[in-house]
């Protein structure tokens, strides 16, 4: 490893804000994350473990150490006739992990494709896109306690997955790195062609745009393929325009909320809320039973394609806000709480950020 000094963050963050850190180290292995952690003065300083940049907005110079995970691996174990264990380390391309499961014919992430950021990311901030969350698919996560050096192994109900939230972002926030992670998946060649039952469809356009293609009973490689036809057409790609993608939470109500709602709002959609049937013991323990787009919100309140210098709302996908080249942080945290402000005022409804913002 090899500790660098006033390094520009822009290539590292998908916002792609001309932001500094003071100390800069990128360990490529399990072993040099590891043997950072003996370098107590450096990590004493203010720190920032560093995966893909996709889920951060900077708001100005980072005064600290940023450590920028790039250790890479993937790891298969057969369980049984039926299931596999996939290991991956943190640094791995979260939809480089995809890939290489769907092409192997490991069902259960395949409509998380084209998720941006790195596999120990995931667990972090429990992603999740069309009806999926990774916390259905993770057997267990590896990580080790930055303050005492110790590694542990959490299984998936030890993580306590909730909607965009987990144990890694309350009582182990900024405590841990995580080394690598586990997921449990099917075997496609433990099913009949024809049996599309482990298959999730039927949350946003998935089914719409296989019928598009003439694809009647879909594999995970057509379920992809769809997925990422979608994500291609709503998303502005962070190579051209810089972007966190969803920069908000949707919305958690219950069901009283919901029907005061309607009353005024009779068009607002809403998703009913599921737990998790891969680990019932983890269903999210929030007493709320809908979920409402908060890009629909968004959209109402007439933030859909705004745009103030290069700071915006992009016009294909409401729930994202963009740094056309020159915006700032704080360009973009203004208009992220004019949006706040104007879902609460005509809604009632308080927005929250999904992106860590430093």
């Amino acid at each position: 490893m090899h500790l660098e000094q006033k390094i520009p963050l822009k290539p590292f963050h998908t916002f792609g804000m001309n932001v500094m850190a003071r100390y800069f180290v990128g360990p490529t292995t399990r072993d040099e994350i590891l043997a950072l952690l003996h370098y107590r003065s450096m990590i004493r300083m203010p720190l920032l473990i560093l995966g893909g940049g996709s889920n951060i907005l900077f708001t100005k110079d980072f005064d600290g150490l940023v450590v920028r995970i790039c250790s890479t691996g993937i790891e298969v174990r057969d369980i049984d006739r039926e299931f596999v264990e996939v290991t991956a380390q943190a640094g791995e391309r979260w939809d480089g992990l995809v890939q290489f499961c769907v092409e192997r014919g490991y069902a259960g992430l395949e409509n998380l494709s084209l998720i941006p950021g790195t596999v120990g990311a995931a667990p972090i901030q429990n992603i999740g896109a069309y009806g999926v969350e990774v916390g259905e698919r993770i057997e267990s996560v590896h990580f080790v306690d930055i303050a005492t050096g110790i590694q542990r192994r959490f299984t998936n109900a030890q993580c306590d997955f909730g909607y965009r939230d987990t144990i890694f972002k309350k009582s182990l926030k900024d405590g841990i790195i995580i080394l690598e992670v586990t997921f449990r998946l099917r075997k496609t060649s433990a099913f009949s062609p024809s049996d599309t039952s482990f298959l999730k469809l039927d949350y946003g356009p998935i089914r719409e745009e296989l019928k598009e293609q003439g694809i009647l009973r879909p594999g995970i490689s057509d379920v992809r393929d769809a997925v990422c036809a979608v994500r291609r057409r709503k998303l502005p790609d962070p190579d051209s325009i810089g972007n966190a993608g969803s920069f908000f939470k949707n919305p958690i109500l219950s069901e009283e909320q919901l029907s005061f709602l309607l009353e005024q709002f009779p068009a607002m959609p809403w998703h009913p809320e599921h737990a998790h049937k891969e680990y019932p013991e983890t269903a999210i323990k929030e007493k709320a039973k809908v979920k409402i787009p908060a890009a629909w919100l968004i959209e109402q309140c007439g933030w859909k394609g705004y745009r103030n210098g290069d700071a915006g709302v992009y016009p294909g996908q409401p729930l994202v806000l963009v740094n056309y080249g020159t915006a700032n942080g704080l360009q973009i945290i203004d208009i992220m709480d004019q949006i706040i402000q104007s879902v609460s005022s005509r809604f009632g409804i308080i927005l929250e950020p999904e992106v860590i913002i430093l």
